[in-house]
């Protein structure tokens, strides 16, 4: 045993925090019936469907692609990169907009750190695909 206290684990909304993987265990576990709130995106993902069989399953097929194509997508990043899109995205729920104006925001904030070269990073964002994006801001739970 060691005498030196334990370094506390980095929590959401940390740079240094990262979204724990799921076991294959959390990941099938039966939730059962879970209301959810419907805003305007699964209004119109489920359009027309009433069943809720329908509804539940369109929402696993849509989840279920969406799983795929962040397994597909990303970017190699440094970790002082990914610092600095973590301390950009650290403004809260990030609009598809504002994931696509990522490299545009490398250019504006003043986050520093040792290694960070944000003209390079704000090029490899521009030459991202929107999936790319999209799969790196879920990659730092955002």
């Amino acid at each position: 045993m060691s005498d030196s206290p334990e370094k506390p684990a980095p929590v959401r909304g940390d740079p240094a925090w990262v979204a724990p993987a799921l076991t294959r265990d959390v990941q099938t576990r039966k939730v059962g019936k879970t209301p959810v709130f419907f805003g305007p995106p699964l209004a119109i993902l489920t359009d027309g469907q009433k069943n809720t069989m329908e509804i539940s399953g369109r929402l696993n097929r849509t989840a279920e692609r969406y799983l795929e194509i962040l397994k597909h997508h990303g970017l190699d990043l440094s970790e002082p990169e990914r610092q600095c899109i973590a301390h950009i995205c650290h403004i809260g729920f990030m609009s598809p907009l504002e994931i696509r104006e990522l490299s545009f925001e490398v250019g504006l904030t003043k986050f520093e750190c040792e290694g960070l070269d944000k003209a390079a990073l704000a090029q490899k964002l521009d030459a991202a695909s929107f999936a790319d994006l999209v799969a790196v801001v879920e990659s730092l739970g955002f």
